[in-house]
C-alpha cells in the first residue's frame, strides 16, 4: 500500500507566491500531497501533518520546525539556506537540503554579476540618467570609465556559481583570485588560471570582487569595515549572494568617503530593503532586486531540482547536497 505523504511549499510573496507554488506542486507525483502557502504557519493544520516542508526564501523557524511532528526533510528551492534554523532542524533530526549540486541558478548569477560588473566598469548608470536628463556627459564620466581586461577578479567561495564567474572572467582576460576555506582541486584551478589567496590579500590586491559565499554566523558580515578598509580605492565589490555578507553601513561609509570605487548589489539585509537604506543614496552604486536567480529559465531549474529531491526523499532515496 502506498503512503502519501505531505508536502508544505512555502513561497513567498516576493518570490511569486501561491501563484508559483501552484506550479511547483504540480511537478510532485501523485502519492504526494501539496498544500501551498505564502507563510510556513499560514495553515496550522498542515503545517502540523507536513512530511516535507520544501521553501522558497519563506522562513522556517524553530517554532514551525517544533509545530511538524512529523517532518522528514526541508527543503530550499535555493542554494542558500540561511532562512531556516539549522539548529532546530539539526535536534531534530531533519535533514536541510539545498540545490547546490544541480547548477539551476549558476549561469544568470554569473551573468548577473557580469551585468553589475561592466555597468560599473563603463558608468552605465550615470550614463543613461544623465542623457534622460539632457546632459552629454561624456567630458565629466570618461576620467572613470574603466575596462575589464588586465584586472584582477578576486571571488569570495569558488564553489558551482563563483567557477562560473571565474570561467567568465577568463573571457574578460581577468586574472583570478579565489578565497576560501579549502583550495579547490588543481585541475579546477588549472582549468579557471585561479589561483588561491587568504582574503586578506585577495581584497588588498584586487579590482572586482563578488561574493558567493553561503550566510552563516561564520560569514555574517565577512566584509566589515575593518576589512573593506583593506580595499583599493578603485575598487569594486559585487554582491550576488546574501546580503549579510557586507555590514551595509561600513559599505555606504566607504561609498561616501570614496575609498572605495563603487559596488553592485543584487541582494539586501532586509530584503526589501526599508527606505532607509543607505546604500539606496549611496554614490556610485548599481542596485537590482536580487534578479539573479530568477530568470524564467532558471525558475523552472530551480523548481525541478528542489522538487526531484523532495520527491527522491519520498521515494526512500537518500536526498542530496544536505547542508545541516
Amino acid at each position: 500500500m502506498t503512503v502519501t505523504k505531505n508536502v508544505l511549499a512555502v513561497v513567498s510573496p516576493h518570490v511569486g507566491g501561491r501563484t508559483a507554488g501552484a506550479a511547483l506542486a504540480t511537478l510532485f507525483p501523485g502519492q504526494v500531497r501539496v498544500t501551498v502557502v505564502e507563510a510556513a504557519d499560514e495553515d496550522p493544520g498542515a503545517l502540523r501533518e507536513a512530511h516535507v516542508v520544501i521553501t522558497g526564501l519563506g522562513p522556517v523557524t524553530a517554532e514551525h520546525i517544533a509545530a511538524a511532528p512529523d517532518l522528514e526533510l526541508i527543503q530550499c528551492a535555493s542554494h542558500g539556506f540561511d532562512y531556516v534554523d539549522l539548529d532546530a532542524a539539526r535536534d531534530r533530526g531533519v535533514p536541510v537540503c539545498n540545490i547546490g549540486s544541480s547548477g539551476a541558478e549558476k549561469q544568470n548569477v554569473a551573468e548577473q554579476t557580469f551585468a553589475l560588473m561592466l555597468a560599473l566598469a563603463k558608468q552605465l548608470v550615470p550614463a543613461h540618467t544623465a542623457l534622460t536628463e539632457a546632459d552629454w556627459a561624456l567630458p565629466r564620466l570618461q576620467q572613470s570609465i574603466t575596462e575589464l581586461s588586465g584586472k584582477t577578479l578576486g571571488v569570495i567561495g569558488l564553489g558551482h556559481i563563483g567557477e562560473e564567474v571565474a570561467r567568465r572572467a577568463l573571457a574578460f582576460d581577468m586574472s583570478v583570485v579565489y578565497a576560501g576555506p579549502k583550495p579547490v582541486s588543481a585541475e579546477t584551478e588549472a582549468r579557471l588560471g585561479a589561483r588561491h589567496v587568504e582574503l586578506d590579500e585577495l581584497l588588498r590586491t584586487s579590482d572586482y570582487i563578488s561574493l558567493h559565499a553561503p550566510l552563516t554566523e561564520a560569514t555574517r558580515h565577512l566584509l566589515n569595515a575593518e576589512r573593506l578598509a583593506l580595499l583599493k580605492p578603485t575598487a569594486f565589490v559585487v554582491n550576488t549572494a546574501r546580503g549579510a555578507l557586507i555590514d551595509q553601513d561600513a559599505l555606504a561609509d566607504a561609498l561616501h568617503a570614496g575609498t572605495l570605487a563603487g559596488a553592485g548589489l543584487d541582494v539586501f539585509d532586509p530584503e526589501p530593503p526599508t527606505p532607509a537604506l543607505r546604500l539606496l543614496k549611496a554614490p556610485n552604486v548599481v542596485l537590482s532586486p536580487h534578479v539573479a536567480g530568477v530568470t524564467r529559465e532558471t525558475l523552472v531549474r530551480i523548481a525541478l531540482a528542489a522538487v526531484q529531491n523532495a520527491a527522491d526523499f519520498v521515494a526512500g532515496k537518500p536526498p542530496r547536497d544536505v547542508v545541516s
